[in-house]
């Protein structure tokens, strides 16, 4: 199945660079025996005085060839990579014209061939997902990267003269060359944010490569460099109709996303963005693609699998769906979070999980999923009004500061649903929520943007977390930048549009989309596409945002007038429901199975959680309006903090 023949690469890759020659063949073989998950498919490794590299491989394409570390025609450069470069058999006819010889018909090589081309700035040629390690024995320089939005992951443990890299946090660990001690503000960033945004890690001394970065590192003299290689607010501005070009890019991504040697199938919901990529990636899949669903044993708002497979049956392909139990949650939850390996306190990891096993267990190792519509093309109606908010703000302070009057304002509900409805009555119709934005814009800080401050979780986390800290844990948070800094920005502002569009993508969607679905279909050795992530359909949406203002328009009208042609009215038109499971019924299973481990649990023996606090927490407190509350985080972070340390 599948386009021309090549070697894609969905793996796992670790190594270590020393500015003095040393051996670190058993420390990569520990991290390698940690990242099996990802590649179930092979092992390799390359040795030279200075650094050391391991790579675990996934084989979708060329399934026979192409085993790494992958080599130039000399043989003075090395690379392991993991991803996949979704333009290599265009790249691979430049780079043969220009005589340039492949040992392989992989899409990887070709990172080796733009290297001897243009060095480090070969990253800027390749259009895909993809971290990679690439060792120049002639420059003794080893060169890391990482991709424009940051689907695959790179966590980098640094010491004098010493670079420790891993796809995964728990290599690190596997290495036996990191202490297992927590970072209080990334723990704190944690609690507010229900995962560690990146560059951070809950661990002191790691950090994670940032998406569209490279880091070089020079042996002699030992010189470590980072380098950003893109940011989508460069895109170009485009004088262009919407939705007709926004149709045309995802006609070229979803062709070239389908090419494998293997089955490729697709995560379906009821939703417009998996629909939209079903609709898409089906017409050009020279197979048959198969469409996968979840849903819930339990009465549930959110099953959408009767949505999902009506429009696979639409289609004509064939669809498959399983019902998440209770029981099952709790019996699994321990290893969800193993699999998970940063924290992230989304009741629904456990979806995730399940659909690519389904997957797996049908022979079907590639899967497309639709993460980013609603970063990109605001299904959030809190981040519209965030863009909102942050204009208004910005026009006071240039008015003086302005009166409760300019603030005040009527307000419809910003969703139909149960939980719009009761944020709409709490707010009075929207005068209690103006006369908070008053006195928020005048008690916060000139540069803050009003951004993630309006998600109820983070507001409830900024009221209460330090009454659940350890006194020692708040002395050594002081000093520390806060929850906020993220979004704190020296004026003047870009457009807000653009700046909120950049901050959802750096935050919600990398760390809690993005991370888990990576993490979650590598448990059960699947490749996870996602073509909305497409670097030049983000282009093609930011230019054209830098033009034409959608941020005020009803939520995804562009997605929706782009793909008009390829849905029934039925999917078009449906409201936003949301993949939410029978979110109470299992935060109770959960609490009820593993509530007590808080009880003077590892957090409170680390001196995080306060004892008298990790009782109340133990209780699974779940107040309306929050849907991650704190009792959860902190029960995810104490399963996953217990993992790590046994």
């Amino acid at each position: 199945l599948g386009g021309p023949g090549g070697q894609v690469n969905m793996c796992g890759i670790c190594g270590v660079a020393r500015r003095e020659p040393g051996n670190d063949g058993d420390a990569v073989a520990r991290m390698l025996s940690s990242l099996v998950h990802r590649g179930p498919d092979g092992e390799g490794a390359f040795a030279a005085p200075h650094v050391h590299l391991g790579m675990r491989r996934l084989s979708i394409i060329d399934l026979a060839g192409a085993a790494q570390p992958l080599y130039n025609e000399d043989g003075t450069l090395a690379l392991v990579a993991n991803g996949e470069i979704y333009n290599y058999v265009e790249l691979r006819a430049q780079l043969q014209a220009r005589g340039h010889r492949f040992a392989t018909h992989g899409d990887c090589e070709t990172i080796l061939h733009l290297y001897e081309e243009h060095g480090p700035d070969c990253v800027k040629h390749l259009r895909g997902m993809f971290a990679f390690a690439l060792w120049d024995g002639r420059r003794r320089r080893l060169l890391l990267a990482r991709d424009r939005m940051g689907e695959k992951p790179l966590y980098l443990y640094e010491r004098p003269g010493e670079l420790v890299f891993a796809s995964e946090l728990k290599a690190l660990f596997g290495a036996g060359l990191v202490a297992r001690e927590l970072d209080p503000a990334a723990i704190d960033l944690y609690f507010h944010y229900h995962y560690v945004p990146e560059p951070h890690t809950p661990i002191r001394g790691v950090r994670k490569l940032p998406a569209g970065r490279l880091l070089l590192v020079d042996v002699d003299p030992w010189r470590i460099e980072e380098r950003v290689w893109w940011r989508m607010e460069d895109a170009p501005p485009i004088e262009d109709d919407p939705p007709a070009r926004i149709r045309a890019e995802l006609e070229t991504v979803s062709e070239l996303i389908v090419r494998a040697d293997v089955p490729v199938g697709v995560a379906l919901s009821g939703g417009l963005d998996s629909s939209a990529i079903t609709a898409l990636a089906a017409r050009r899949y020279p197979g048959t693609m198969n469409a996968f669903s979840v849903g819930y044993a339990e009465a549930a708002r959110g099953d959408e699998r009767a949505e999902a497979r009506a429009l696979a049956d639409h289609l004509g392909i064939p669809f498959h769906e399983v019902a998440l139990r209770t029981e099952e949650l709790v019996r699994a939850f321990p290893r969800l979070v193993h699999w998970q390996d940063d924290p992230i306190a989304d009741i629904s990891g456990f979806g995730y999980y399940a659909v690519m096993k389904l997957a797996r267990e049908h022979g079907v190792p590639v899967m497309l999923q639709g993460h980013g519509g609603d970063e990109l093309f605001w299904g959030y109606p809190w981040a519209r009004r965030a863009v909102r908010e942050t204009r208004h703000k910005a026009e006071m302070q240039r008015a003086g500061g302005g009166s409760l009057r300019d603030y005040l304002q009527l307000e419809a509900p910003e969703s139909p649903t149960r939980m719009g409805l009761f944020r709409w009555a709490r707010s009075l119709a929207g005068l209690r929520s103006s006369a908070e934005r008053f006195r928020r814009d005048r008690a916060a800080p000139r540069d803050q943007l009003v951004f993630y401050d309006l998600v109820p979780d983070f507001a409830l986390a900024a009221r209460e977390t330090a009454a659940l800290y350890a006194d020692s844990f708040l002395e050594r948070l002081n000093g520390a930048g806060g929850p906020t800094a993220l979004f704190t920005i020296p004026q003047p502002w870009p457009a807000a549009a653009l700046l909120l569009t950049r901050l959802q993508c750096d935050t919600y969607l990398r760390e809690n989309g993005v991370a888990q679905g990576d993490r979650l279909s590598m448990a059960s050795s699947v490749e996870l596409r996602l073509p909305l992530l497409d670097y030049r359909l983000v282009e093609v949406v930011v230019g054209l945002r830098k033009v034409h203002d959608d941020s005020q328009l009803p939520p995804k009208a562009w997605l929706r007038a782009a793909v008009a042609d390829l849905l029934p009215d039925w999917v078009l038109n449906r409201p936003k429901r949301g993949f939410t499971p029978p979110v109470r019924k299992w935060y109770r299973a959960l609490f009820a199975a593993y509530g007590e481990l808080l009880i003077d649990g590892a957090l409170v023996q680390a001196g995080v959680l306060a004892p008298r606090a990790a009782r109340e927490l133990a209780r699974g407190a779940h107040p309306l309006g929050v849907t991650a509350p704190l009792s959860f985080k902190a029960l995810v972070l104490e399963m996953w903090w217990r993992n790590l340390k046994a």
